[in-house]
């Protein structure tokens, strides 16, 4: 929102002295946030006056279009061989005889430091030039030189007043939450708690003449729920040429907003000024009355941003005899819009549903300047006082009749909240008397029924539909009284309490990961049925089903994310596209998966536990059997090198077992042994290169190659590698801290063995159980050869082990890690066959 500091002055008495960095402080302290202050056409130096075309020379002969013009700027500026007038070159074409302009003479500095000089160009003498905005630093427009409506100001005057360079914008942003302030009106009413000064409520204003003879357009309102108020002013002969005033269109650029027609600069200057949107519809273009209701089966409207769009059943719309006309608070059709020849004028002004106009907004992807406003809460009643403001500017700018105003408006009933007078302090920690407390209140237009009873009895502002319960109040007592003012006090713990063994696992696992070389990366939690296509999951797989948003940020990622991959594999993705080639991500995260029976779409009316205090136990059991199962996964994704090539050697590539090395460390930082073995190939992993996650019997995540598809489907490198387990299920195996062994001082003894099994047992399962027959001074196993051939047989394998034996006391003898070899071997063969190769 940009608040130009010489409108908001109409309405509050900001102390003459005051910077515009101490107003904006001021706003910062109530909760708005302060972005950058702009000075309109800063860098503008020098003489700058109001001159009038007297000629325009076309000059020929040159590729492009030419004028040579006489312009009057005054007797204190004219050449001195022409008194009053100079002779300037212009290439612009919108501009005629007698038009008023403004003109930088020479010694003027224009942004950018552009300096005017008299110089000879296109065989003529220029000297001077006539000013664009763009060229002024008022605005973006540069389709021509900036025409001054007749009668703006006397020629010759210093223009730099009059268009108004110097005027000082405070572009601030209005959180969700203080929608209110999306106007003038609200930044004002903001800024006259702040000085302790009245608000000149420009909704107050009542220019509008009684009707005069004839029928006003009709309305009527089908969706009274999603339509509260709704008003219709009709205006007959109307003048559509009418220009909008400078004055006018000069706000509205400041406020950031261009200017398009007299009829269009009126809603648009009535919305920023009260924060009322309207709309003007072309009056001769409606056939029968207005009618709000919901959109039908099949229903089509092309809006002012010429998009065909096909609507819902939940859009609300404005609509005539003929269909729809309008979005409902968002966009009007283009079918009905005011142009040029318009002469008469059906003016809306209404109060839609916030949770209907953002629904409807996200759903067709359209965000205005009337959605912002209506998601945010807009004044239940202001409807026809600010249609009154905007008609009587277009009567006074545009002539016409008006001829009366139809409207329907739904029974409404005031928020009332009940509140002590001692919860904005308690809720605080500092004191806050009585006094204050209703002081404050009042300020921000709260009615209280009685301010000396107990408890408190408060009815909200119509302009503050914000206003529900009793920690609303407390809350604006407390930013009246500026955060600032309440100290900062950090809670103590109590001894003896800190991190769970759970809360250490996981932090243990992230620096493993983080020392191993991997980068931590944070994604949201929405995905939808795109990402999950794919990963190439199959239509019944778990992951598939989605606990839904009501209210998704975007339609495309309307669910809650089953497994960390679409994420990270994105975060991958776009890490790449951007020249990053070596990529090792994990991320730590919840996953939501649907539990048995369980509707997607979740609880259309959940219990809500009173906040007056601690939820029983019977409402947390209640509100838990509601939520999915949320367990906590850990992934990782890599693609490139995993060290860097050089003079020492070439790179080597990441691979599956890479990521299958990413799950062992996982597991060893909180003390699980981890089983690696062949299993099952789900998607979106390779089928010849993925091993299943293995603890206390139980798979818990999958590591390896993803599918080729799946890379090519993903945009992702080729043989990119992942990995993904359950955390909560890991740690829960641990069954609690984790013990570190001694360090021993002893030497260590070092057999390898090799053994031929069948092809079809898993190396993993000879390995532990050679790891249990090794007994306690087995130190570490390690498998680190696999052979096939003519040696070994066919439809058989060798399996060569690295041991290493230690024992904590003293240097183990020949003997016995002989034995404890023999004995692992021996487990070996009786389990799966195994002979010891020589």
């Amino acid at each position: 929102m940009r608040i130009p500091l010489s409108w908001l002055r109409e309405y509050v008495d900001v102390p003459v002295d005051e910077t515009p960095e101490r107003i904006g402080e001021r706003l910062v302290a109530v909760g708005l946030e302060l972005e950058d202050i702009h000075v309109v056409g800063g860098g503008v130096t020098g003489p700058l006056v109001v001159a009038r075309v007297l000629q325009i020379e076309e000059l020929t002969g040159f590729k492009k279009p030419i004028r040579f013009c006489r312009v009057e700027v005054g007797a204190e500026h004219g050449h001195p061989d022409t008194p009053g007038e100079r002779g300037i070159v212009c290439g612009a074409r919108n501009f005629a005889e007698g038009d008023t302009v403004v003109v930088a003479l020479p010694g003027a500095v224009l942004p950018g430091d552009f300096r005017i000089a008299t110089r000879e160009t296109y065989g003529k003498v220029s000297d001077g030039m006539i000013c664009s905005e763009r060229e002024l630093g008022l605005g973006d427009d540069h389709d021509g030189i900036m025409v001054l409506p007749e009668g703006t100001a006397e020629i010759g005057v210093d223009a730099g007043p009059v268009i108004g360079l110097g005027d000082v914008v405070l572009d601030v942003a209005v959180t969700p939450d203080m929608g209110f302030c999306l106007s003038m009106r609200g930044v004002a009413r903001e800024l006259a708690h702040q000085y302790g000064v009245e608000l000149r409520d420009p909704a107050a204003l009542d220019d509008l003449p009684a009707p005069e003879p004839g029928t006003p357009h009709e309305c009527a309102v089908e969706a009274l729920d999603a339509c509260s108020l709704f008003t219709l002013r009709t205006i007959v002969g109307f003048d559509p040429t009418a220009p909008s005033p400078y004055w006018m269109r000069r706000r509205l650029s400041m406020g950031g907003m261009r200017p398009v027609s007299l009829a269009v600069d009126v809603t648009n200057y009535v919305m920023l000024e009260t924060g009322q949107p309207l709309h003007a519809f072309d009056l001769g273009k409606l056939q029968g009355p207005i009618v709000v209701r919901r959109a039908r089966a099949g229903e089509t409207l092309e809006t002012l941003d010429h998009v065909e769009r096909t609507l819902s059943d939940d859009d609300l719309l404005i609509t005539d005899g003929r269909g729809p006309i309008g979005l409902a608070g968002t966009m009007g059709g283009l079918e009905t819009e005011v142009d040029d020849a318009t002469t008469a004028i059906a003016l809306e002004a209404a109060h839609f549903t916030s949770s209907v106009v953002a629904r409807m907004s996200r759903r067709h992807k359209l965000s205005s300047e009337a959605s912002r406003r209506f998601e945010r809460g807009v004044d239940t009643v202001l409807a026809p006082y600010a249609s009154a403001r905007a008609a009587a500017l277009l009567l006074e700018h545009g002539g016409g009749r008006y001829v009366g105003m139809t409207g329907v408006e739904a029974p409404r009933e005031p928020v009332t909240i009940t509140m002590s007078a001692e919860l904005p302090g308690r809720t605080a920690g500092i004191r806050i008397d009585r006094g204050t407390v209703v002081e404050r209140l009042e300020a921000v237009g709260v009615a209280l029924a009685d301010p000396q009873a107990e408890p408190l009895v408060a009815t909200a502002p119509t302009w503050r539909p914000d206003l529900t319960d009793p920690a609303d109040l407390v809350e604006e007592v407390l930013r009246l009284g500026g955060y600032d003012a309440i100290p900062a006090t950090l809670p103590r713990a109590q001894a003896g309490f800190g991190l769970t063994g759970p809360q250490r696992a996981r932090r243990s696992a992230g620096r493993a990961l983080a020392g191993a070389g991997y980068v931590e990366a944070l994604s949201y939690p929405f995905v939808g049925q795109a990402e999950l296509d794919a990963l190439g999951l199959p239509a019944d797989d778990r992951r598939r089903h989605q606990l839904l948003l009501a209210n998704p940020l975007s339609d495309e990622q309307p669910g809650m994310r089953t497994t960390l991959l679409p994420g990270l594999l994105a975060t991958l993705r776009r890490n790449v596209g951007r020249g990053q080639s070596d990529v090792a991500l994990y991320e730590a995260g919840l996953v939501f998966h649907l539990r048995e029976g369980q509707d997607p779409r979740g609880v259309t009316d959940p219990p809500r536990p009173s906040v007056d205090g601690r939820p029983s136990h019977d409402d947390l059991v209640a509100l838990h059997a509601l939520l999915p199962d949320q367990p906590l996964h850990v992934a990782v994704a890599l693609a490139g090198s995993r060290t860097p090539g050089g003079w020492w050697g070439p790179s080597e590539p990441a691979s599956w077992a890479d990521a299958v090395e990413a799950a062992r460390v996982v597991a060893s930082s909180v003390g699980v042994a981890l089983e690696v073995r062949k299993g099952a190939a789900p998607a979106p992993w390779h089928p010849g290169r993925v091993a299943e996650l293995v603890v206390a019997g139980g798979v818990v995540g999958y590591a390896g190659e993803l599918a080729p598809r799946v890379c090519e489907d993903a945009g992702l490198p080729k043989r990119t590698a992942a990995m993904e387990l359950d955390l909560d299920a890991v740690i829960a195996a641990a069954g609690g801290p984790v013990s570190a062994r001694g360090l021993s001082t002893f030497p260590v003894a070092k057999e390898d063995v090799a053994l031929v099994v069948a092809s079809d047992v898993a190396a993993a399962d000879v390995q532990s159980t050679l790891a249990a027959g090794a007994g306690d001074l087995l130190e570490s196993i390690r498998l680190f050869d696999v052979y096939t051939g003519e040696q070994v047989g066919e439809g058989r394998r060798s399996l060569a082990f690295a041991l290493r034996f230690r024992a904590p006391d003293r240097t183990l003898t020949v003997d016995e890690v002989a034995a404890a070899r023999d004995a692992a071997v021996a487990a070996a063969a009786e389990a799966h066959g195994a002979v010891q190769r020589a």
